[in-house]
């Protein structure tokens, strides 16, 4: 059995992280690759390695002094190399780094830098062989993970290792630069190694014993979720839980490794196993509950639209235009409504009103801000009749008013929307329908 482990920045921040994860991975043989981040927070107060390299590069860049910032984080890697009595010198690294910062190599080269060091540091504690990501992972000219050169090179180059750590979070573009996946993206390198090794599992090991049913800042601890699919999943994901990097599922998904998440400080806990499909049944009939706020819409009434051939085409035209997304588009028989950022629609919005009546020539338009969408999500909401009428009654005995219901063709999720000010509330009442009259 071959298992790819991948440990976030709070597993690593300190030397005593360290000896926690050295205990896991040496509990069995099994645990052949492993994929570290840099050192994250090792209090609430302190400051994350990447955010310290991103500062630094940010002074080298504009010419300034840098060598404080820059000795601040040769202390937090020494400081863990000390503490862990390993023999290991960084210096000839550290030059480097430093030269490449003066000479601007770039904020991606900057913040990979942590991974890059957290994972050679890791590498000679464990007496694991240390793998670049810049020569195994790759890019193409657009800036997108390659991901058939990447598979080919990086099974090529582990399968003679019996062990390896290949640093998170980045990559090499076809000029050599070094390019980064999105903040977080270690989930997704580690991965890229499990599909690369034919893994029978990815061990992602975060400070959380796996996904909840609820935001615990909203639900006082919430069910943990013990089994989610990864259509579940990347619905949950999507609209808000971030446990794991949304994009980390596409390797293993399509190779049909399971992925499961695990606290480093319990590692006894079961956690959340993440799979393809499953024939157990969920403890609820839904599986989670997310939500974000910040949202848009734009109502567009006309008479007769649904008799208009390419009514639809014409309005999102229009947002397409603007370079703007939509996240959901209910429509009536009269009416169609956008709901989009509301982040991204302001800077827009005169242009898109005009659009709109230029394309379309509607009725009226009207637009309604603050608004929070939550998506109810969950395998066995289509084998259990009346899901939604429980949301919404729910929702109605919470005095939460309703403002907009989307649901997917699969069954999968019902979303809603609902006012920023009833976000919390909207979430608590769900939740206690379905999960807290269970407990």
């Amino acid at each position: 059995m071959t298992k790819v482990v991948k440990f976030g920045g709070s597993s690593l921040a300190s030397a005593e992280q360290f000896k926690k994860v050295k205990e896991i991975i040496t509990a069995e043989e099994s645990r052949r690759f492993v994929v570290p981040s840099a050192p994250g927070k090792r209090f609430s107060a302190d400051t994350k390695v990447t955010d310290m390299l991103y500062g630094c590069y940010d002074l080298a860049a504009k010419g300034r002094d840098f060598s404080t910032e820059f000795s601040a984080i040769k202390d937090r890697y020494y400081g863990i190399i000390n503490e862990l009595g390993i023999e290991l010198s960084l210096e000839d690294e550290f030059n480097t780094i430093k030269a490449c910062f003066i000479g601007k190599a770039g904020r991606d080269y900057a913040a990979s830098r942590g991974e890059y060091l957290n994972g050679i540091v890791l590498a000679k504690y464990l007496g694991y062989n240390f793998v670049d990501a810049a020569d195994v992972i790759y890019f193409n000219e657009q800036g997108q993970f390659d991901g058939k050169k990447t598979n080919k090179i990086l099974s090529e180059k582990l399968a003679g290792m019996e062990n390896a750590v290949v640093p998170g979070f980045y990559g090499s573009m076809p000029n050599d630069t070094i390019k980064t996946f999105s903040r977080g993206g270690s989930d997704i390198t580690g991965s890229i190694v499990a599909a690369a090794v034919n893994a029978d599992l990815y061990e992602n090991w975060t400070d959380v014993s796996g996904f909840l049913t609820c935001d615990p800042r909203i639900i006082n601890n919430p069910a943990p979720i013990t089994i989610i699919t990864y259509k579940e999943l990347r619905e949950l994901s999507y609209m808000g839980a971030t446990v794991l990097h949304e994009d980390a599922i596409f390797p293993v998904r399509k190779a049909g490794i399971p992925i499961n998440i695990k606290n480093t400080n319990k590692p006894e806990d079961v956690g959340t196993m993440i799979v393809e499909s499953t024939s157990q049944k969920p403890a609820y009939t839904i599986t989670g509950i997310a939500g974000k706020k910040g949202f848009t819409v734009i109502n567009i009434e006309k008479d007769m639209m649904n008799a208009e051939i390419g009514f639809g085409r014409k309005v999102l035209e229009v947002f397409e235009k603007n370079g703007i997304c939509f996240e959901h588009m209910p429509s009536g028989i009269d009416t169609m409504s956008v709901v989009v950022h509301q982040a991204e629609f302001a800077d827009k919005e005169q242009e898109i009103l005009a659009g709109l009546h230029r394309n379309c020539h509607p009725d009226t338009i009207d637009i309604e801000t603050d608004l929070a969408l939550i998506a109810v999500v969950g395998r066995a909401m289509k084998s259990n009749r009346g899901t939604a009428g429980r949301i919404f009654s729910a929702l109605a005995h919470a005095h939460v008013n309703v403002k907009m219901i989307d649901q997917g063709s699969s069954e999968l999720n019902v979303i809603v929307g609902v006012a920023e000010q009833d976000f919390e509330a909207a979430n608590k009442a769900i939740y206690d329908i379905f999960v807290e009259t269970k407990l």
